[in-house]
């Protein structure tokens, strides 16, 4: 006896060829009906006897589509229709909007076979793609997710193109970016003013000025990116000057794995991370002696290699043999560059530009990320990722957004039990980044049906994430504190439920009593923080002065200890430091004029660069602590001595004794390597003996890291070996980012548990 099935999947299942593979399904088990997309996710109707209806319900749910994630699957029987034959239908339009939209997927093998076969009718067409592959989020203006609703809209299927998109045993089958030569986007170079340059073949005319040394302007999928030889020294020192960047590593993209190996160390993780469907750059450790120009990663132990993932890359690195520098394309600290009509901006550091006629809706820079302990761990959660949803054990009350912080910027938009992480937006210090925020929140509310009834951001008074927060009307409206959202961040990524031991170690964020922390150790669950342990605050002289001039630090650090005798000690810092310079800053702290008071564990670091040597002045967001952990001798076992003092009832680690012998150890001829080594040492076991001390006091045995600090490969695997090797639980992050591009996630459980807005 015949009987029919309505069925409703929720979650990852548009735009990655679900409904095919449903259609495939169902014709498998002998059913008639049909399958659609709609504003909730994929709807079924299915018309068979029972066996093969159980059947093919017991094979959705157990989902071999190798791109879905299903959140939820309901039922239900009903009375037959009278199908003959199974279809895929028309999407659906309903009031509820609750899809997550896939993010990019890289070019399948079955693309790239196309792409590189003369015989094929697509050779060579840099817009390739199927169900399996190519675009997703940056086309996608609305949901459900149809051609009419992508950037891809103005595209008309040629006749070809469209029997494919018709015809259910090919996999191009609803694929809706799907194009060719005849019928989708097109290539074009232009001169750096912005001319057509008319050319029999874009790419062979884009390799051979690249192999010239020329920097070339690439746009992709999420934004354009900055190209040029990576084994150029010219071309690469050029980039460097043109786009104001001195130091800051370039990534790099290479033709495959096998280029990967010869010049960069590969574990099976990390190989299979590179050439996954997410394609993030990956830091991965240099080999001596490899053919990259130095600068395209000065003073670094690591590269960041990332696999082409759109069919235009394989052809620029198929045709070129080279390795390629492709960078963000921005001009300073701008965010990267989507839209057409902005590519005037990059006119004095691209010599020419390679672009496409298929608009981005929604820029996004590539994702950063590596491998630790055998698993990955995010440093930068974006293209690939984004905007597919974290599911969170807690179901959330309120829809809320939380507005993350002013560097690294990442928003997060929650409702039930999932949580949307934004795209990376970026350092929120200017114009272009604040309206890339307030965009990218409009798109995603509007992607997913959310309407936040609660607004969370950081305690900073100065921060713009903040004041935007605070600027939205009809909202409940709640402050969290920076370090509480770094642990409980941590926490959701690993679904711990019970109290843990956080250490939050970062450069800036802004504590309950007014100064900057970033040295702490608390008490910590979903509902409150205590804060149990903390480095002594020391003086920050200018603020974000201070900041981009470490020696700033140090010379307050060494004044709290020495007095003016440290204009005696026989150390390279004292007889280079700027006498006058220094007056000045003596007067601040004497003065308590423009200074702050830190217990930044980041600007530790920061201070001990600058006093051995290693750099006084930064050019980008942690380079002195960076090039600290790059110098370090691994063989060192040594360490320097602190003290503690009970402070109204928390630890205080004091820092002078430490100080002092790092000063001996400069005096005594130590190299830098050892005492870097030494310091690194120090501060694993300050977290060990603070660990130790809570549990003795408090009986919890689980401790969550978190922080900036934490992408500290030497100093993470010390206190990870330590911790675990006297009995903690330790958890680290790995779904979002241990800097500020995973605190959003935080901000929006604490909102959500939290009953007392900030007022």
């Amino acid at each position: 006896m015949k009987n029919r099935m309505i069925i409703n999947i929720r979650g990852v299942v548009q735009g990655i060829g679900f409904r095919p593979y449903i259609y495939a399904l169902a014709k498998k088990h002998h059913l008639a009906g049909f399958v659609l997309n709609n504003s909730e996710g994929v709807y079924i109707e299915v018309e068979g006897n029972d066996f093969n209806i159980n059947n093919f319900l017991i094979a959705v749910k157990n989902n071999e589509h190798p791109q879905a994630d299903i959140f939820d699957i309901k039922s239900e029987r009903v009375v037959q229709a009278g199908y003959t034959r199974f279809d895929i239908r028309e999407s659906q339009l309903k009031d509820i909007k609750s899809v997550p939209v896939s993010a990019e997927l890289s070019t399948c093998d079955e693309c790239l076979t196309e792409l590189l076969d003369p015989a094929d009718r697509r050779y060579g067409y840099p817009f390739i793609n199927c169900t399996n592959c190519g675009p997703r989020f940056t086309i996608v203006r609305d949901i459900p997710y149809d051609r009419k609703k992508t950037t891809m809209s103005k595209f008309k299927m040629c006749e070809k193109c469209f029997e494919e998109y018709e015809n259910p045993s090919d996999r191009r089958f609803h694929a809706q970016p799907n194009a060719c030569n005849e019928c989708g986007p097109q290539l074009a170079i232009l001169s750096s003013e912005g001319r057509e340059i008319k050319v029999d073949d874009v790419i062979i005319e884009a390799v051979r000025l690249l192999k010239d040394g020329h920097i070339i302007a690439v746009k992709g999928l999420g934004g354009y990116h900055l190209a040029c030889d990576a084994s150029s020294q010219d071309a690469v020192s050029k980039l460097r000057s043109r786009k104001y960047r001195e130091y800051k590593p370039f990534a790099i993209m290479v033709r495959d794995i096998a280029t990967a190996n010869e010049i960069c160390h590969l574990n099976r993780e990390e190989e299979d991370l590179l050439k996954g469907v997410k394609r993030p750059i990956v830091l991965l450790s240099k080999r001596d002696n490899n053919y990259i120009a130095g600068d395209v990663a000065p003073n670094q132990r690591y590269l960041g290699v990332m696999l082409p993932y759109t069919p235009l890359h394989y052809l620029l690195l198929e045709k070129s043999g080279l390795i390629l520098v492709m960078t963000s394309a921005n001009i300073s600290t701008e965010p990267i560059v989507y839209e057409d009509a902005a590519v005037s901006r990059l006119r004095n550091i691209a010599d020419f530009y390679v672009v496409h006629n298929r608009e981005i809706q929604i820029r996004t820079d590539d994702s950063v990320s590596r491998i630790w302990n055998g698993k990955e761990m995010l440093i930068r959660r974006s293209r690939g990722y984004a905007p597919l949803p974290l599911n969170i054990k807690k179901t959330f009350r309120n829809h809320i957004l939380s507005c993350g912080t002013d560097l690294k910027n990442v928003f997060c938009l929650v409702k039930e039990n999932h949580a949307y992480m934004s795209h990376h937006i970026g350092d929120l210090d200017n114009v272009e980044t604040m309206i890339s925020l307030e965009n990218g929140i409009n798109h995603f509310k509007r992607m997913f049906d959310i309407e936040p009834a609660v607004v969370a951001y950081d305690l900073h008074p100065n921060y713009i994430s903040s004041k935007y927060a605070r600027s939205l009307k009809n909202m409940r409206q709640i402050g969290i504190q920076h370090h509480y959202a770094h642990i409980v961040s941590c926490m959701a990524d690993n679904e711990i439920e019970e109290q843990v031991i956080g250490i939050a170690f970062d450069g800036t964020g802004y504590g309950i009593d007014g100064n900057i922390w970033g040295g702490e150790f608390f008490l910590c669950d979903y509902e409150h923080f205590d804060r149990q342990a903390h480095i002594e605050y020391f003086p920050l002289p200018g603020g974000d002065n201070a900041i981009a001039e470490p020696w700033r630090i140090t010379a307050s650090l060494l004044y709290k200890i020495y007095g003016d005798d440290m204009m005696n000690l026989d150390i390279d810092f004292i007889k280079q430091l700027d006498t006058d310079k220094w007056m000045v800053i003596k007067h601040m702290i004497e003065k308590n004029i423009n200074l702050s008071l830190t217990s930044s564990m980041g600007r530790l670091f920061d201070a001990v660069s600058a006093l051995i040597g290693v750099r006084r002045i930064i050019y980008y967001e942690a380079q002195a602590a960076i090039e600290l952990e790059m110098i370090a001798d691994s063989d060192e076992s040594g360490e320097y001595t602190y003290d503690l003092k009970e402070c109204d009832g928390r630890k205080e680690i004091l820092l002078a004794d430490l100080i002092k012998e790092i000063v001996v150890d400069i005096t005594s001829g130590i190299g830098t390597e050892k005492i870097s080594a030494k310091f690194h040492n120090t501060i694993s076991k300050i977290a060990l003996d603070m660990s130790i001390y809570i549990r003795e006091l408090k009986g919890i045995n689980s401790v969550a890291l978190s922080g900036g600090v934490f992408q500290n490969i030497f100093l993470l695997d010390m206190i990870h070996k330590r911790l675990t090797e006297n009995g903690f639980n330790v958890y680290t992050h790995h779904r979002v980012p241990t800097n500020d591009g995973g605190i959003a996630l935080g901000q929006a459980i604490i909102a959500s548990i939290s009953s007392k807005p900030d007022g």
